[in-house]
């Protein structure tokens, strides 16, 4: 089985071939009758996650509450909010899921993502985007239809931007000549940037380019198709291979055989069924599952231990990070 590239601690831990590990989707709590959170009692459940041994927890860069999306994420800017969990936090890897690069300018996602590397010690896992709400393009004086090739010069810029005195053509975002530095650098080999979706690509823009993909639920022999023909792709890059990731909805039932039930992107199950699923979608090829707890009727806190309890010892073992 070929391995994945060593690039930070995070990424060593989180991302192991031909094993799941499982992570958790800020916020961590029930909100299911609104699009906004109330963010009580964040930091104690992030703080758990990490104490019961899930191996991630993911924020959203989520500008605007976008009434049609319907969700508003953690509300927190995401690279405020990482600095934070950071301080307060000393193992679990910390994860954005996703940054829109069209509508940030990759310097300040640079800075900031090289900031929480260093300040977490190498934990930080940036995934990236094109954005898929057009609402907030305008709000920003930004072509909606241009964030294909905004993307890409938002990619490329990030990636020099851990360089040393970086050079980089000009594009959307303005030109790098090699006369200024851009810190800090990262604490790793540089910042993992793990590709959701397919950001406006095509799939071997994708694989040669992105440290990893994160794509949405889909039905299992599909999602084992999608992710064989991505990999099919890789040896063309690198000798190596590059993890998976997918987001999961989940209510967890109190009937432990309560057979699933499907709600958008994921679905209402016992708990002798998810981890069935679970090692399905490992055999398949997913290297980690963020878990969404959003719906779940539950008591949180019991939900995340009996899930610790239950599940993770099945699969990515609770250690240390990587070095």
């Amino acid at each position: 089985m070929k391995s994945f590239p060593r690039i930070n601690r995070a990424y060593n831990r989180v991302f192991q071939p031909g094993r799941l590990s499982i992570g958790l989707v800020v916020p961590i709590e029930r909100y299911a009758d609104g699009p906004v959170p109330k963010m009580q009692e964040h930091l104690q459940r992030v703080k758990l996650g990490e104490q019961l041994g899930f191996s991630a927890v993911w924020v959203r860069d989520v500008p605007f509450n976008v009434p049609a999306f319907g969700d508003a994420g953690q509300t927190f800017d995401p690279f405020t909010y990482l600095g934070y969990l950071a301080g307060q936090t000393t193992d679990i890897a910390l994860g954005v899921a996703s940054v829109a690069l069209p509508l940030h300018h990759p310097v300040h996602v640079a800075k900031s993502a090289a900031t929480i590397d260093q300040l977490s010690d190498g934990r930080l896992i940036l995934g990236v985007a094109s954005g898929d709400r057009p609402s907030e393009y305008p709000a920003m004086g930004i072509d909606f239809e241009d964030r294909g090739a905004r993307f890409r010069d938002a990619f490329a810029y990030i990636r020099k931007a851990q360089e040393n005195f970086p050079r980089l053509a000009p594009g959307h975002f303005g030109e790098l000549n090699g006369t200024m530095d851009i810190l800090p650098k990262p604490a790793g080999r540089r910042i993992p940037l793990l590709m959701t979706g397919y950001s406006r690509q095509t799939l071997q823009w994708n694989a040669e380019h992105a440290d990893g993909w994160m794509y949405y639920p889909r039905q299992l022999g599909q999602q084992q198709f999608t992710i064989a023909q991505w990999r099919k792709l890789i040896p063309a890059v690198q000798e190596i291979d590059k993890p998976f990731v997918q987001p999961l909805y989940v209510i967890l039932e109190a009937n432990d055989d309560y057979k699933p039930r499907p709600i958008q992107l994921g679905f209402q199950t016992g708990i002798n069924h998810l981890i069935d699923y679970f090692h399905r979608i490992q055999e398949a090829g997913v290297n980690h599952v963020a878990l969404n707890l959003r719906f779940n009727s539950g008591n949180i806190e019991n939900t995340m231990a009996y899930l610790a309890d239950k599940v993770l010892p099945h699969f990515h073992p609770k250690n240390q990070i990587v070095a």
